[in-house]
This record gives structure tokens, sequence and C-alpha cells, in this order.
């Protein structure tokens, strides 16, 4: 059964293929475990730029030339493009491809904009919207620290529940047709708002959310767990982590042998000071390009379930006491078009 399943879930007809995929990092990235897995990392965080904001769009734009040459393709070939960053106004993303002369969708999910990106982009190239669609993100540890916490040169002291964003970028390209990775399914989050205040515990703040949507994408598919080599989600550290797993074991679902979060991989919490993890856009995105769809594309890992999170609030309302209103999505990625 193919189509709509519910309000928020929808299987796709011909499972679009995520034929391309690359990942660049910084220098922190470039020092962590999963160093191997980036197609390109800088030895500064200025990727030889001026600015931290022009290295992050630089980033970007790194990240969509190398997933482009990888499948041998020009700009010129690409139909659509939806992108995003933490940045206001996404200007990390405007100014990164503002070059490239692919039309241009911005989007906006905070760190849920890697899911986001990749469930239009799927949506669109199965509805036969577009041929080639591109979906790209990105974040970085001083731009974000500056626009959402305090000047760098603050050096003020972060609590355990806080967590590093990943200076890093993700980009891929999903086409109606391809030899895989395929999506087969997408399910579009509600926001979520437990009433968390703490803008050093994303991590808590996030989880109901990849709780309430992972439950809706088993409920309304019919799978299980079991049904998935891993069940991703973006950036709740170990915080967020133990939380959302003991929502869904609540709901019914066991996740806990086969979760992974991508901020859990990216760094080495014993040897580089991240506190609860990683997170950040570019976090969930280069976990996604570098490691899980390649090892999708190999037939190494057989199905994941994406389930990027994103806290969607700004420093102004923070300071003003209010929550953070939290949202995921989920992107079921699989190495075939049937079931296995």
């Amino acid at each position: 059964m193919s189509g709509k399943l519910s309000r928020c879930t929808y299987k796709t007809e011909s499972s679009p293929s995520i034929v391309s995929s690359a990942c660049v990092g910084g220098k922190t990235e470039k020092q962590g475990p999963m160093r191997d897995y980036f197609d390109k990392t800088f030895p500064d965080d200025y990727c030889g730029m001026d600015t931290y904001e022009q290295a992050e769009s630089f980033m970007q734009k790194k990240a969509i030339e190398l997933c482009l040459d990888k499948m041998c393709a020009k700009s010129d070939d690409i139909d659509f493009m939806f992108g995003g960053d933490l940045l206001n106004q996404c200007t990390g993303t405007t100014y990164g491809v503002r070059d490239l002369n692919i039309p241009f969708l911005g989007i906006y999910g905070a760190c849920s904009t890697m899911a986001e990106g990749l469930l239009l982009s799927s949506v669109m190239a199965d509805n036969k919207v577009g041929s080639r669609v591109l979906a790209v993100t990105s974040s970085h540890f001083c731009t974000a620290e500056r626009q959402y916490r305090f000047p760098l040169e603050y050096g003020g002291q972060r609590p355990p529940t806080a967590q590093w964003t990943a200076t890093a970028s993700g980009a891929l390209v999903v086409s109606a047709e391809g030899n895989g990775p395929y999506v087969r399914a997408v399910t579009i989050g509600r926001i979520v708002d437990m009433g968390v205040s703490d803008a050093n515990n994303m991590g808590a703040a996030m989880a109901p959310a990849a709780a309430e949507t992972i439950a809706e994408f088993f409920r309304d598919t019919g799978k299980q767990p079991s049904d998935f080599d891993a069940v991703v989600t973006g950036d709740l550290g170990t915080v967020g982590s133990r939380i959302v797993c003991d929502l869904l074991l609540r709901d019914g679902f066991d996740i806990r042998e086969n979760h992974k979060d991508c901020g859990m991989m990216i760094y080495d919490p014993e040897k580089q000071d991240v506190h609860s993890g990683g997170s950040g856009c570019g976090c969930a995105a280069s976990m996604l390009c570098g490691y899980f769809v390649p090892k999708l594309r190999a037939c190494e890992i057989q199905n994941i379930l994406f389930v990027a999170t994103g806290a969607l609030m700004s420093p102004t309302v923070n300071q003003q006491g209010e929550s953070i209103p939290s949202i995921a999505h989920a992107v079921w990625i699989s190495s075939s078009k049937e079931e296995n």
C-alpha cells in the first residue's frame, strides 16, 4: 500500500532513490571517531574564510559540489533544492548556494532540517515534480554559540546537559530513479512542547517530539523496531536518548537494542569535551550522508528509520521565559525497494 497512510505518514509509490550524498566537517569532527566517514574535513573552523559565517556557507557549497561530483552531475542537472541552517534568515544556506543557479526553497526545522529536506525531496520525486532534488543543511559551533548563547570570548561554563554544535554540512540528491538506497515512507512530525525552557538541555526538550513521531510511524505503517537495523535520532545526546527510549517503552515500542543517536556517534565523550554529545543541523546531516547512506548502498545494513529532531527556539523568546517547542520528522530508508 502506498500513498497517504494517515495525517502524518506517507508511503512512497516509486521508492525514490538517494543517488548521491556527501559531507564535510571541521576541526573537532576531524578529531572524532567518525573522521573517516567525512568526505573532507578542515584543519580549522574558518575553513580558509575570513569569518565563521562565511565558513559555514563555504561548507555547504563544498558539500553540494562533492555530492554532485560523485554522480558526475552539475548544478544545472538539479531541478530543485531544499536547504536551511540555524542562522537568522538561513543565511548560512543562502550565501552558500547563491551562485549555483538551482531553483531554491529555503526551509527551517532547526536540527531536524535534514530530515525535513529529505522527506520533501522524496515526496517531490515520488510525485514526479522533479527528477533530481537536492537537500542540504549545515551548522557551525562558533556561529551557533554566539547567536543562541554567548559570544565566544565570554567563556561561560557549560552545564553537563549542554551539547556541542557540530561544525559540519551534509548534502544529498534524491531521484525518481536510481539504485538505492530508497526512501520508503516518511512521517511529518507535530510540534511538541513539554515545558522545558533550559536552552542548555535541548535533548530533554526534543525527546518527546522524537518519541511521538517514532510511535506515529510504527502505528501507521505496522512496523516494529525489530524491523530496522537502527532507529537513528538526530542529536538527542546522552540525556535525550535515555528519555526517548523510556517514553517509547511506555508506548509499547522498545528501541533500546537498535537505537543510535548521531549526537552520540560523532564525538568521543571520553577524549572530547562535548558534555552530552553533538547537536546542530550538520550533526545528523553528516552522519546520514557520510555513514548511514553508504552502508545502506553497500547493503551492510538493510533498513533505518532516520528521525532528526529540532528545537524550534530563538534566543529572544527563550530569554522572555518561553519554553522550547520541538519537532521531529521520520524517514524510512531501505537498501531495497521490496520488503526485507
